[in-house]
Order: C-alpha cells, then sequence, then structure tokens
C-alpha cells in the first residue's frame, strides 16, 4: 500500500509539472496564461512561440504520461489496474497542477502519452482521426473532443481487458470536461481555429 501511494504521488507530481507555461517562459519570457486561449497546453504554446515550440510541449506532456506508465508497469507488473489507476494521477497532475494552484491543462496529451504505453493500435488509429479533423476543420478542440470520444471505443473493438475500456471511458470524461469552455465557442462559431496568426493578451 504504501509503494502504491508513493507510486501514485509521484505521478501526480510528474504530471504537474506545467511544461507549456515554463516552455513559454524560457522562450518568449512571457505567461502563456494570459495569452491566446489561456491554455498552458501544446496548441496554445503553438500559437504564441511556433510550430517547433508546439510540438516540444506536446511531446513533453506525452512523456508524462508514457513515463509515469512505465514506472508503474515496473512496479505493479500483472497488475492492471493500479498501472491505470497511477497513469490516471500523472493526467489528474496536469489538469489540476500542485504548481498551478490547482489549475492546470485538458489533459489531451498527457493522456495519449498513457494510452500508448497500453493500447498502441488503438491511439494511432485515434491519432489519425484526430489529424483528419484539425486538418479539415481547423479546430484543435474539435480533433481532441472526437478523438477522446473514439477511446473507449477503440478499446472495446480492439478487445482489450474491461478496465482499459472503463480507463478510456474516463479519460473521455476528463477531456470533454477540461474542453467545456470549448465545446461553449464551437457552438457559438467564436472558437479560436489553429492558423489564426495573432495572438491577443487576455484581459
Amino acid at each position: 500500500m504504501v509503494r502504491l501511494v508513493l507510486a501514485m504521488g509521484n505521478s501526480y507530481l510528474l504530471g504537474s509539472i506545467p511544461f507549456g507555461l515554463l516552455v513559454a517562459k524560457f522562450v518568449k519570457g512571457v505567461d502563456i496564461r494570459k495569452y491566446g486561449s489561456g491554455n498552458i497546453g501544446a496548441t496554445n504554446a503553438y500559437r504564441i512561440m511556433g510550430l517547433g515550440m508546439g510540438i516540444l510541449v506536446a511531446l513533453l506532456d506525452i512523456g508524462k504520461g508514457f513515463l509515469g506508465v512505465t514506472i508503474a508497469s515496473r512496479l505493479f507488473q500483472g497488475e492492471p489496474f493500479l498501472i491505470l489507476l497511477i497513469g490516471v494521477m500523472a493526467i489528474v497532475g496536469h489538469n489540476w497542477s500542485l504548481f498551478l494552484k490547482f489549475t492546470g491543462g485538458r489533459g489531451v496529451a498527457t493522456s495519449v502519452g498513457v494510452l500508448i504505453s497500453l493500447a498502441p493500435g488503438a491511439i494511432l488509429i485515434v491519432f489519425i482521426v484526430w489529424v483528419l479533423i484539425v486538418a479539415t476543420t481547423k479546430y484543435v478542440s474539435l480533433g481532441s473532443i472526437v478523438g477522446a470520444t473514439l477511446i473507449p471505443i477503440m478499446m472495446f473493438l480492439f478487445n482489450k481487458p474491461t478496465v482499459y475500456v472503463l480507463f478510456g471511458l474516463l479519460i473521455a470524461i476528463f477531456v470533454l470536461y477540461g474542453h467545456k469552455p470549448n465545446i461553449k465557442r464551437l457552438l457559438a462559431g467564436t472558437e479560436n481555429k489553429i492558423t489564426q496568426s495573432k495572438v491577443k493578451k487576455k484581459d
């Protein structure tokens, strides 16, 4: 039990590292939360710092989830529920960061990192769908919402254990909850597109 609690705590702390905020401060000397959408994720990083830095933030956030599950897999071999529980803590850390007064991102990239280590084939299909949606609509948020909804469906279709399907459903709920403001803007027709070149400072 002590080992599990420590592993969950470490995963949460790892997930809490706000890479988007840190990279923006180092590269641009700005607080990413005060520009664009105000989010600390890769999409807002791309708008503020360009494609390269956006990709870097995405990879770092993906790495948090991937590393959390990788460590858990070594500590709790043959115990998929505990591995998933520890993976969830990395996502919780990203969404409700200890270092940002329990605020944070929307958990998409970190969730991808967790899922890649569990079901790479299923996540590859989800990623392809995400790319197609973003490429055709220019709405990253829409791609993330649809992709998140597909995760438990693909887990089921790939005959993954029930606990993986439920985990996919939990991630979908996390992502959809985190995208509530985006859903409202999409319905209102005011959501930012990825191609926007001017990033305004938030009031």
